[in-house]
């Protein structure tokens, strides 16, 4: 499915007066989420879509700011917001079971959510999660130069002067040597990232990463007592949230010993090797409605 036809295929729904695009097919109670990351959108999922929707009623959704959403200049763009527009949307379409499949900032967004479930603040719960690369802690987060310009007093300048060029560069510096996007893969990257003049709030966005710090005992506190499923997939090259994040993590969550790990692979692991994504996606849920189907024998 190319860009264009994933636009299509989508619908919106109102949040506050601002129009959030979201993809809902095999509508049903209990549903698959997932969670895309900065700075791009739920079609970094396009390539793995077709065969978790032939298992699963599938929610790809874009974050406000993001994608084919509204990108308002005057909204507060907080990982709570973006929690706020998930659980609306969770609850207007009536999923009471919520699957979590996460990249990216989308982890942080899911930490927010388990943080709430134990507040007792949903209205669905959360089955399962999964997690490929995306920063956990602020002390492991390695942000690659335009990030570090963007979160800079002066990321305003920046992020209304990048050009295509140099958002392109920047984007492949993440993926793998040998998957690497090619060149209408990164047009459609630029593509959404521009929809809507989304350049004017690209500053706005990467503020999580400042929260990241704030809300660390949150967050870790969430991941760290969380009771759901858990596998986490991640590709070893990527030098914002690879290896040493990795090995991070087995330190501060030892007991979550599910984790998949792929050489030579950067940090969009669903976009570079998108069949053994899916395969390891697959793998995971299979193994636990087979272990669930056991205990109710």
């Amino acid at each position: 499915m190319n860009l264009e036809e994933w636009r299509k295929s989508g619908a919106y729904f109102n949040y506050r007066n601002y129009k959030i695009f979201y993809r809902f097919e095999k509508p049903a109670s209990e549903a698959l989420v997932c969670l895309h990351g900065f700075p791009s959108s739920a079609y970094d999922y396009h390539k793995i879509y077709p065969r978790l929707a032939a298992e699963f009623s599938v929610l790809n959704f874009d974050l406000i700011g993001y994608g084919f959403s509204a990108k308002p200049t005057d909204f507060d763009y907080t990982t709570f917001q973006q929690a706020d527009v998930l659980q609306n949307l969770v609850e207007q379409l009536n999923i009471k079971k919520l699957h979590v499949l996460a990249h990216d900032y989308g982890n942080t967004l899911t930490l927010e959510l388990l943080a709430r479930a134990a507040e007792n603040r949903l209205s669905f719960t959360i089955e399962t999660i999964c997690f490929l690369n995306g920063a956990l802690f602020p002390e492991t987060h390695r942000p690659i130069l335009a990030q570090k310009l963007l979160i800079s007093p002066l990321g305003f300048l920046f992020a209304k002067f990048i050009g295509d060029a140099q958002f392109k560069r920047s984007l492949a510096s993440v993926f793998g040597e040998k998957t690497q996007p090619n060149a209408a893969e990164l047009n459609d990257f630029v593509e959404v990232f521009k929809y809507n003049d989304g350049k004017r709030i690209t500053h706005k966005l990467i503020r999580y990463m400042t929260e990241r710090e704030k809300y660390r005992e949150r967050w870790l506190t969430a991941l760290q007592t969380m009771n759901q499923p858990f596998r986490f997939i991640n590709g070893l090259a990527d030098k914002v949230s690879g290896a040493h994040l990795v090995a991070r993590f087995r330190q501060l969550v030892p007991h979550q010993t599910d984790i998949i790990e792929l050489e030579n692979i950067g940090h969009y692991p669903h976009f570079e090797i998108p069949e053994t994504v899916a395969d390891k996606y697959l793998e995971f849920r299979r193994k636990l409605s087979s272990e669930n189907a056991r205990k109710q024998a």
